[in-house]
């Protein structure tokens, strides 16, 4: 073979059957704040970027990787797709099983995205409504913050196969995990009334709206004692902003996105399945001809499309190593940055973090000044795009019903009713805050109020 296919192999940490590379030593001098700036020289230098959480950010060496699969596949399509793009992907399986500390290599699979990992695990809930696995009316449990589009995944597949839905009620701002426990065991309590069985439980890891960390691990246990049928955590946020041992944790069904804080550039998601009778009969949405081959197979060939952003795990590897600690350490670096940030930012304006720092990871919710009068999702949704627009400031908004017992004061300035949602990854600079900070105190300082917003 030529120096060229040998060079292929070599940047991408293995040969073409599928055999790991060692992988490189982390550098002796970790990498600087000067080469970091070069690795995310692609965002844009006017926008605070205090969003990671939404899509992510991948680096500069990581796209770099990604054109050359790409270009890789164009250069030879039929050459690609036989002999090198699963052997590929059987390489980011087996370091995504290491990270996450998988007992076989089988129950990893890479998919597009949470929400894909979420369609597969809820069409098999579907099918054991629907063909008698489970009894029609018996419960599927979920938190009242599970992300939006599993929501609706939730009651597309499992609803209308018969399913009886049960969300729980979680409290915000939230004071101890003591609270979520509390309301979960609620929530089985009622999923078990009138003779039912709760067959499926939904957990997140990591809420996206707002951000706070489940005790998934406490929350599984409990499901186990209670006689939940099967466990499934939908972990978005959660690969390189909290420790995962999808061992540890002991849930059936475990997703998370590589494209949010682990760097890969969108989109890709790994879907962990417990050895079971159960994993057996998952199966990828999208039909195609690996379909009866197991879930690794089928969700590694779902048509002629893109699969680079699933081929460059060892890349991102490789650019971690570049951080002391690896990814643990930029984990815990994140973490703190984060809580500094918000108390700061807190303290600016006179507010609270909606959680303590322990139940946070690299996202933590700051409360808002009330004068500035969010009384909707719209008006979040309003003042985010106000604070993109004009002040180039990019952070999520969430509005927050008042508690049982709040009275909101006519001129709105008592109550809390809004947070942001601040996220710290290795490319943010304190100047990114202190930007979200003076454009809240001008808003204030100006008389603004959400009222003055166009409809």
């Amino acid at each position: 073979m030529g120096s060229h296919h040998r060079d292929d192999c070599a940047e991408n940490g293995g040969d073409d059957n599928g055999h790991l590379a060692k992988r490189p030593r982390s550098a002796s001098c970790p990498i600087s704040a000067a080469e970091i700036a070069e690795e995310f020289a692609h965002h844009d230098p006017s926008v605070a970027r205090i969003n990671n959480g939404s899509f992510g950010s991948c680096p500069a060496s990581v796209l770099a990787s990604q054109l050359r699969w790409q270009r890789l596949f164009l250069r030879q399509p039929d050459e690609f797709y036989f002999h090198r793009l699963q052997p590929a992907l059987l390489r980011s399986r087996i370091l995504v099983k290491e990270v996450i500390n998988a007992a076989d290599l089988d129950e990893v699979s890479l998919v597009d995205n949470a929400t894909t990992a979420a369609a597969i695990v809820l069409q098999h809930a579907s099918w054991a409504f629907s063909e008698g696995g489970f009894r029609k009316g018996d419960a599927v449990v979920m938190l009242h913050y599970a992300y939006g589009a599993v929501k609706k995944s939730i009651h597309a597949y499992v609803a209308r196969a018969g399913g009886h839905i049960i969300e729980v009620p979680l409290p915000f701002p939230v004071s101890s995990n003591e609270e979520i426990v509390q309301e979960f065991r609620k929530a089985l309590e009622l999923g078990k009334a009138n003779g039912r069985r709760v067959r499926l439980a939904v957990i997140d890891h990591v809420t996206s709206m707002p951000s706070v960390v489940i005790p998934v691990k406490e929350l599984t246990r409990i499901c186990r004692e209670e006689g939940v049928d099967q466990v499934f955590v939908d972990a978005a946020h959660a690969i390189g902003s909290v420790e995962v041992d999808v061992q540890d944790i002991g849930a059936d069904f475990y997703t998370s996105n590589l494209h949010k804080w682990f760097f890969c550039p969108p989109s890709v998601a790994f879907l962990y399945t417990k050895k079971c009778s159960a994993s057996s009969r998952l199966h990828h949405p999208v039909v195609s001809h690996e379909y009866g081959n197991g879930l690794p197979l089928e969700s590694a060939w779902i048509g002629t499309r893109d699969y680079s952003s699933q081929l460059v795990v060892p890349s991102v590897m490789d650019f971690i190593g570049r951080f002391e600690g690896g990814i643990e350490g930029i984990r815990k670096r994140n973490h703190e940055k984060v809580v500094e940030m918000g108390k700061m930012l807190a303290d600016a304006w006179r507010t609270f973090l909606g959680s303590p720092s322990e139940m946070c990871c690299s996202m933590i919710m700051v409360g808002l000044p009330g004068c500035l009068g969010i009384s909707s999702e719209k008006d979040a949704l309003k003042l985010r795009s106000l604070l993109r627009k004009e002040f180039k400031v990019e952070v999520p908004i969430h509005y927050q019903l008042p508690k049982d017992g709040e009275i909101v004061e006519k001129d709105r300035s008592s109550t809390v009713t809004g947070y942001a949602r601040i996220s710290h990854q290795v490319y943010n600079v304190e100047g990114d805050y202190h930007k979200l900070r003076d454009a809240v105190h001008k808003l204030v300082n100006d008389g603004f109020n959400c009222t003055m917003l166009p409809s």
